[in-house]
């Protein structure tokens, strides 16, 4: 058995997530007080009881989500004995910072405060209500590009994210955004819906925040990867940390390839896809991507038991 450990991305957070682990584990525990250290600010007490509109900003979710993830795969690996040897690690955008620090490209609190200072960035780079993203369903990836083309030839909206066969993310302007919408079933595609997001991410439009994020870069600690890292901007295995940190620039601003990613993987001889983090959502597109894979989706105490024995076969 040849296995992916994924990490999920924004969209995945909800109020109370990782709760169970935090009071089950000490390990955990001591993720999400390390999170608080690390941003001078209660990011346990948003998880648990905060408001749902304040967790989902940007520069919330981004942290929060990851510390989530982090304290999950402390659990399997100190606190249930787990041995962890994937054949490589792949996140979904925030994700991917996620299997970074998972696989020791940089400790977890820099990373908690890297992706804090990431989501800022991207929420300043479009002021609110400038920018957007809509979902394509039942579009191929050639009808999202000749959509974008058709109502935007100079770039203003793009395709943002490949997550698999018949589901593409575009990301632009608003107004570019719907034309989109409007004009997406005279091109075949079956549905065009409008997300609840503040900023239009993996678009060109990012580029002030892939800039800051540079500047960030240069005030960590970076070693290369423990395993191969798939990277979001073109589906390929990295470990070196100064490779990594060029893939992470462009990944600011460049479409998410995550049907690619899940290709290469499966291609490379991975049969099982096991998502470390709050939701099923990755899961759900590994699913779509290709038929047949072992899926499990792990962060609270009961699944994450149930992927230990299956790390253990």
């Amino acid at each position: 058995m040849s296995y992916a450990l994924i990490f999920p991305g924004q969209g995945s957070q909800s109020v109370g997530m990782g709760r169970e682990i935090y009071e089950a584990f000490p390990s955990a525990k001591n993720v999400f007080d390390e999170a608080d250290d690390a941003l001078s600010e209660h990011l346990t007490n948003l998880i648990f009881e905060g408001d749902e509109a304040e967790l989902t900003l940007t520069r919330n979710a981004q942290p929060a989500i990851m510390t989530v993830s982090i304290a999950a795969l402390k659990v399997l690996t100190e606190e249930m004995g787990a041995n962890v040897s994937p054949f490589c690690m792949a996140g979904h955008s925030l994700g991917e910072y996620t299997a970074l620090c998972a696989s020791g490209v940089m400790n977890f609190a820099e990373a908690v405060r890297l992706v804090r200072n990431r989501g800022a960035f991207m929420q300043e780079a479009v002021p609110e209500g400038k920018g957007g993203m809509a979902a394509l369903i039942g579009a191929s990836h050639d009808d999202a590009v000749k959509l974008c083309d058709s109502v935007a030839p100079n770039g203003e909206v793009s395709p943002a994210n490949f997550n698999c066969p018949g589901q593409v993310v575009i990301s632009g302007l608003t107004e570019f955004v719907d034309a989109a919408i409007a004009n997406a079933k005279s091109f075949g595609i079956k549905r065009a819906l409008k997300l609840s997001v503040s900023a239009p991410f993996h678009s060109r439009y990012m580029k002030p925040a892939a800039e800051k994020l540079k500047s960030e870069f240069a005030k960590i600690t970076w070693h290369d990867a423990s395993y191969d890292i798939i990277a979001n901007v073109d589906a390929k295995p990295v470990r070196s940390a100064s490779e990594i940190q060029a893939r992470l620039y462009a990944q600011t601003f460049s479409p998410v390839l995550w049907e690619d990613s899940v290709a290469y993987m499966a291609d490379s001889g991975v049969d099982s896809f096991y998502e470390i983090g709050p939701g099923e959502v990755l899961s759900g597109l590994v699913k779509k991507c290709r038929k047949g894979m072992n899926l499990l989706s792990a962060s609270t105490p009961e699944k994450l038991e149930a992927l230990r024995g299956k790390l253990e076969v």
